[in-house]
């Protein structure tokens, strides 16, 4: 048994989630729950990001007070730990006393190091990135993020000795596996070799007042990308030294230090992810992340998702219509774990109608109906139903998360096909042994289906074992919308 250690990025609390967040959410809540599967004791982190410009000009445009504001969004981001069961073991909030203890940690030791410098600065900062941009990273004079162009900012900075980093980012890059998509690592290795800047990581507090303070500094505020980055060790406790006891165990050595890390981050995030935070944890002395998973981003109908286009789709009210394993299902299997795909209300009906309903639910209600009425008893379960196939398994670890569930979907079809071929519902009249045979084999086949549901599709994954046990027919599974 190992120490496996999986975060998510923080969602920034200036609107609400969206079905990018669920889908960043569930892919890492898959991993958790296969590593946990395999006997692995496993920390499972998510949270919110809480400080900058974008945050504080929101909430006075809503005119709500600013405690208020965040409090809302935080909410909203933490409903979908029920309406998406996670299994998250933190929720961290970088506005959180704890956090704020860390980041300004982190500084000290960037300090320490001498890698924080003081020096005016001109530059082009986009609002929407929280952060300044060079000319090239500019697409004709706008952010190709956001669509804005940057604002023209002059002021005195506390600036990050990135370029010291080049050398070693390199070293760390090197190893394959560290990034994947692989092409994402390439994207990270020419980053660096084009040679990086060092880079602002504060604020004039005349200008930015909602932040952390920089030690020493009244007159700063941490930049809010320094700050949020060391969510990731603050939320295993990290800097406290006390001694693990029975009840107040050292997190951070056993899942950070000890364990094997795991980031999982939006394809955008390569940058501060894998270069960024990796000198930050080199200039503290800090072991880096083992390896970050980069995912694609949704469209719909072709296009990026914008409230004022009307194709923004909350995950939210996607579980409310459908169910929790729904979402997770279409999430998992129809959308490309690391390139971008497309989803719109119409295909997710679609998927949900064809492979759910007609498909899944469907056989599960005609088995069990089946087994309820002709088999006396329910079926002895063995060791070999209990098992998880390791192609299953590879297929998670690797990140195809569409091809596991293909794997399984795969076996719903088989047993579809079974069923319909040897038809038991008419046999049970003419030869009722042979006819229970059949029974008998869809049965042990809807549990071994169950079983290897457990961590992409949870509670249908229980529902069925359940019906299995009992040897009796669940409510419909996926009724017909």
């Amino acid at each position: 048994m190992s120490a496996r250690y999986l975060t998510t990025t923080l969602p920034y609390v200036n609107a609400d989630p969206h079905i990018g967040h669920a889908l960043e959410f569930v892919q890492a809540d898959v991993l958790a729950r296969v590593w946990r599967e395999a006997k692995n004791e496993v920390f499972f982190n998510t949270g919110t990001d809480e400080h900058g410009q974008k945050i504080y000009d929101a909430a006075k445009k809503s005119g709500q007070e600013l405690q208020a504001y965040i409090d809302h969004y935080a909410a909203e981001v933490q409903k979908l730990k029920e309406s998406l069961n996670l299994s998250t073991d933190a929720f961290i909030r970088t506005t959180s006393p704890t956090h704020i203890k860390a980041a300004q940690e982190m500084w000290r030791r960037c300090v320490a190091e001498g890698d924080i410098y003081l020096k005016e600065y001109e530059g082009l900062y986009c609002v929407g990135c929280e952060s300044f941009k060079t000319e090239k990273e500019l697409t004709d004079g706008k952010c190709p993020d956001h669509n804005i162009e940057p604002q023209v900012l002059r002021e005195k900075n506390y600036f990050f000795k990135f370029k010291k980093y080049e050398e070693p980012l390199l070293n760390y890059l090197q190893k394959s596996g560290t990034i994947v998509p692989e092409w994402r690592r390439q994207e990270a290795i020419n980053f660096v070799k084009g040679g990086l800047e060092d880079f602002s990581i504060s604020r004039e507090k005349k200008r930015l007042s909602w932040g952390i303070q920089v030690p020493g500094d009244d007159s700063q505020m941490m930049y809010v990308w320094f700050d949020a980055l060391t969510n990731y060790i603050s939320t295993l406790g990290w800097p406290s030294s006390a001694k693990a006891t029975e009840g107040n165990p050292d997190l951070f050595k056993k899942f950070w230090q000890e364990g094997v890390t795991l980031q999982v981050a939006g394809k955008d995030q390569v940058r501060f992810q894998s270069l960024m935070w990796q000198a930050m944890l080199m200039s503290a002395g800090i072991k880096n992340t083992d390896q970050i998973f980069y995912h694609g981003f949704i469209t719909s109908g072709g296009q990026k998702m914008s409230k004022s286009i009307g194709n923004v789709i909350n995950p939210l009210e996607l579980v409310e219509k459908y169910g929790t394993d729904a979402v997770r299902y279409v999430l998992l299997r129809h959308a490309s774990p690391d390139e971008d795909f497309d989803l719109t209300r119409e295909t997710i009906h679609e998927h949900y109608t064809a492979n759910l309903a007609n498909g899944l639910g469907n056989l599960v209600a005609r088995v069990m109906k089946l087994a309820e009425d002709y088999l006396q008893n329910p079926i002895i379960i063995t060791q070999d139903d209990e098992k998880i196939s390791d192609e299953f398994f590879k297929k998670i670890e690797a990140f195809r998360f569409n091809e596991a569930m293909d794997f399984v979907f795969a076996r719903i079809s088989a047993a579809d096909a079974y069923m319909n071929m040897n038809e038991p519902y008419k046999k049970i009249k003419v030869d009722a042994v042979v006819a229970k045979k059949d029974i008998e084999y869809l049965v042990r086949e809807l549990y071994r289906i169950a079983i290897h549901l457990v961590s992409t599709m949870p509670r249908t994954s229980e529902i069925i074992k359940n019906a299995v046990q009992e040897n009796k027919k669940p409510t419909n599974l996926f009724p017909r919308l």
